[in-house]
């Protein structure tokens, strides 16, 4: 039953902790990272772009806000067919970006601030002009340069269908055929894997020669000084032996997959956790991964300062995640599963255990995470009359559309949740600002590869992507100095931008810097939890002491009467004071003292 008794100071007392945090006291571990989506963060040029400069202009931004590291998108040398995770050259920026002397400024401009850079590697996949790929396509069957790629024979009498009927994530076959050649075999021209677009060859990983070029490639940004990596598609270089057939699909979110099987949804069980962010495909969570990241684990030892690895791996049950984080491997892995839970209180309180739970069997930090580049902005999704399934990958304008003030309220609700869960929590560039999706953007503006493979029916992810808003109702909202902007913002970015919150009392914007503050302060990342027990079976109140704060977030409909002499550290929304007593209003989350 809804609570609907004042609460108590004794209502608020803990019982004993379901987590206690590691001894070691390395940076990551409790760490707030923002990530930085370099082409739309800010222009230093006027190209209508964002790139390296205009990070290092908007240093002081992330340093004032109080993140304690930035993680870069890719920012390589590519042709941009999937906006940079197309790398042509691992070794240096591409020109729309800047170049490397561009990087080593801004890296050291980080640095002075006391923020550390985690760049993004994509090693799943090259783009198809990369100097291996070049090789390999005027190179022979069976030869050195073709043994880097998963190149296969097709079958059929002529070897004119596909080795295996698998799916690309971003739609249609994950398979290309060569154009006829010389060289060709009996059977013709063979035929690549790609995972995602035809224009990122998968790597084959079981090749000595891969393994090294990338142990060559983290050195040499090791060597830079940069102090971590995230890795993209983590669960993805090592396939299954004989690369059989699979019925199943993944979509363009990596982690949503129709398997022909029931998708588990409900979080609530406690050996698992899964709320369907993750797939059991041949293509992805091989065994064999885990050598690959022993290796790099060893490199990555060799220097100084406890760079890490973060996984981005769409992995479930949680127990599967929890081995790419074991001590001798990555540091690590975003929580989809987190992610991904819809808004409701039991749900929540059920991923946040397990959560806890699985990583400290092998003592690693949890990692929250509730919005990136990939998926619908958290501000948009939690305002859909449902959360979940395809809502991930976009919105389009034809479809249901979110209710902003709803989105938003929810949306900062469950920001100041999650920032109060020990281990380490990312933001996503804008989110301080409330930002919502683009969820109107026109056909003709779109450049999302899964929205042209799927002739449409998937929206894609460039309603995540537009340019950040920095000064309300200049061109382009401040993005940079022609007011040009690679895609549309819509009209409401203007009054989110981020000249407009800066010092207004309850803007998005000073709630997380204050957020950010008292985490710091109160040294809650690195804090033990404790569920308080008054409410850990309320189906609207998610409840819980970390590091001496008390935080509750009311998901109910019918507010909660806070104790009266509790003092409120922060609130993600005006609080009820219209009575005697102060009120948490619904889907409202706050700090407390008590």
């Amino acid at each position: 039953m809804p609570r609907t008794a004042p609460l108590t100071t004794d209502d608020l007392s803990a019982g004993a902790p379901v987590h206690t945090p590691a001894a070691s006291g390395e940076w990551w571990r409790d760490a707030v990272i923002y990530q930085v989506y370099p082409r739309s963060f800010a222009d230093g040029n006027g190209d209508g772009i964002g790139d390296l400069p205009g990070v290092t202009a908007k240093l002081d931004h992330l340093q004032q806000l109080g993140v304690d590291a930035v993680w870069l998108s890719p920012f390589y040398r590519s042709p941009q067919k999937d906006a940079g995770y197309d790398v042509a050259d691992y070794r240096d920026i591409d020109p729309l970006f800047g170049t490397l002397e561009d990087f080593d400024e801004m890296l050291a401009g980080a640095h002075e601030r006391g923020l550390r850079i985690i760049v993004d590697l994509v090693p799943n996949h090259s783009s198809d002009q990369h100097v291996w790929f070049q090789e390999a396509l005027a190179a022979a069957p069976g030869s050195d340069a073709r043994e880097r790629y998963m190149f296969r024979e097709g079958r059929g009498p002529a070897g004119d269908e596909p080795p295996n009927n698998w799916q690309s994530i971003f739609g249609g076959p994950a398979w290309t055929r060569l154009a006829p050649a010389e060289h060709d075999g009996p059977l013709g021209p063979q035929w690549y894997l790609h995972l995602f677009d035809s224009s990122q060859p998968d790597l084959n990983w079981e090749n000595p020669e891969v393994r090294a070029e990338f142990e060559a490639v983290l050195r040499f940004w090791l060597d830079r000084g940069v102090d971590g990596f995230r890795v993209d598609v983590a669960h993805g270089m090592v396939k299954a032996p004989g690369l059989p057939d699979w019925e199943g699909h993944v979509s363009m979110v990596e982690g949503t997959v129709d398997d022909g099987h029931e998708q588990v949804t409900d979080p609530s069980a406690p050996e698992d956790g899964s709320t369907g962010a993750g797939h059991a495909g041949p293509m992805f969570d091989q065994d064999g991964v885990h050598e690959i990241y022993r290796a790099w684990h060893r490199v990555l030892a060799e220097y100084p300062g406890d760079r890490c690895l973060v996984a981005e791996a769409w992995v479930e049950p949680l127990s599967r995640l929890a081995r790419y984080v074991r001590p001798d491997e990555m540091h690590q892995a975003f929580n989809f599963s987190f992610l991904t839970a819809p808004w409701d209180a039991a749900k929540m309180r059920a991923v946040v255990d397990v959560s806890l739970d699985t990583m400290d069997a092998v003592s690693a930090p949890t990692t929250w995470v509730l919005s990136n580049h990939d998926v619908v902005r958290h501000a948009s999704r939690f305002g859909l009359a449902e959360i979940g399934g395809r809502q991930l990958n976009g919105i389009a304008a034809t479809d249901p559309q979110p209710d902003a003030e709803l989105g938003l309220r929810r949306a900062r609700a469950a920001t100041l949740l999650m920032l109060a869960l020990p281990g380490s929590a990312y933001l996503y560039q804008g989110e301080e600002l409330g930002l919502p999706d683009h969820t109107a953007l026109p056909a003709e503006v779109r450049q999302d590869p899964s929205f042209f493979r799927t002739d449409g029916a998937e929206p894609g992810r460039d309603g995540c992507r537009v340019p950040l808003p920095w000064v309300g109702g200049a061109p382009g909202n401040g993005f940079g100095p022609t007011g040009t902007t690679w895609l549309p913002q819509p009209d409401v970015y203007a009054d989110l931008a981020a000249d407009r919150q800066y010092g207004v009392k309850g803007s998005t914007y000073e709630m997380y810097r204050t957020a950010l503050e008292l985490r710091r302060s109160e040294r809650i990342g690195a804090g033990a939890l404790s569920w308080v027990d008054a409410l850990s079976d309320s189906p609207d109140v998610v409840a819980f002491r970390v590091a001496g704060v008390v935080v509750i977030s009311n998901l109910g409909a019918a507010p909660l009467t806070l104790p009266a002499e509790a003092e409120v550290l922060v609130a993600s929304g005006d609080l009820d004071t219209s009575s005697d007593a102060v009120a948490l209003s619904s889907d409202t989350t706050v700090w407390l003292h008590a």
